[in-house]
């Protein structure tokens, strides 16, 4: 199981000298994977949440991939129906291609009606769009001639059996959010039965990263909350379940965060020191 961290692309801390900060740690403690978020237009729905300035994923990922080596660079997630289908295919595949295939998409259908009205975009309609995104970008793989993306492996967002459903029908993985462990146990086999016949999805799940000093002990505890020693039994318990990736978001909901972005890093050389990443990087 490999470990990737979602950094944030976005609010009053972030600049283009922090992100590459983030990249240059990440890379640097022995991640495989680093991934930003999507939004085009900070509505007042976004920036609840995601406030300005808001470094666009593309932009900042191709930036970032001249400012690191083998680190795997993705999104979680690209919201598919904000750009025309053959946009973003080429703007993945020439990506994939410049990071040297480096590239892990990840795409979910969005949420923010604000911002979907103000792209002209119709959220009705978003799971329509998303899956005509992927239809492209799956188009995209299998051109030789022009796009050339080659193997762009494509994660399908979403919590809900409708997001499950479409890692079956045309994703790679099933990327779930920032769930608990006993809903995360309860949705593999979930995504096992909605598979039947049909090939299984691989699971990449992003969970929260909260350190704490004293243990978590509430029902509603999500996975990679509380001491260390219970996010790395969280992460032992996913990699039973059969992750494949799974991406640690530090985030924990305040904008000022991104003002004192050392305090993440320490929480993620913490996770570095009680795995074998820092083993798994000194044998590389």
């Amino acid at each position: 199981m490999r470990l990737g961290v979602n950094v944030p692309n976005f609010g009053p801390g972030t600049d283009p000298g922090v992100l590459r900060a983030w990249a240059q740690t990440v890379e640097g403690l022995g991640f495989d994977l680093l991934m930003v978020s999507d939004h085009v237009v900070v509505t007042p729905d976004v920036a609840a949440q995601y406030p300005a300035p808001f470094y666009e994923p593309f932009t900042t990922l191709s930036w970032l991939a001249g400012v690191t080596d083998r680190l795997r660079l993705g999104t979680t997630v690209l919201i598919a129906p904000y750009r025309h289908p053959l946009l973003t295919a080429r703007m993945a595949a020439n990506l994939n291609r410049l990071s040297g295939g480096r590239l892990v998409l990840g795409v979910a259908s969005g949420w923010a009606r604000q911002e979907f009205a103000a792209l002209g975009v119709p959220f009705e309609r978003r799971g329509e769009l998303t899956d005509e995104v992927l239809r492209a970008l799956r188009a995209a793989r299998e051109d030789t001639e022009d796009l050339r993306a080659g193997p762009l492996p494509l994660w399908i967002g979403g919590n809900s059996d409708a997001g499950i459903r479409r890692a079956v029908r045309l994703g790679d993985a099933w990327h779930p959010l920032r769930a608990t462990l006993p809903w995360l146990r309860e949705a593999v086999e979930r995504m096992r039965t909605i598979a039947g016949d049909r090939p299984v999805p691989a699971f990449a799940p992003r969970i929260h990263l909260r350190i704490t000093a004293a243990p978590v002990t509430a029902p509603d505890r999500r996975a990679g909350e509380g001491t260390i020693e219970q996010v790395v039994a969280d992460l032992a318990e996913l990699d039973r379940l059969g992750a494949d990736t799974v991406v640690l978001d530090p985030f924990d909901g305040d904008p000022a965060e991104t003002l004192h972005p050392a305090a993440k890093w320490r929480m993620l050389a913490d996770v570095a020191a009680h795995t074998d990443l820092r083993d798994a990087k000194e044998r590389s």
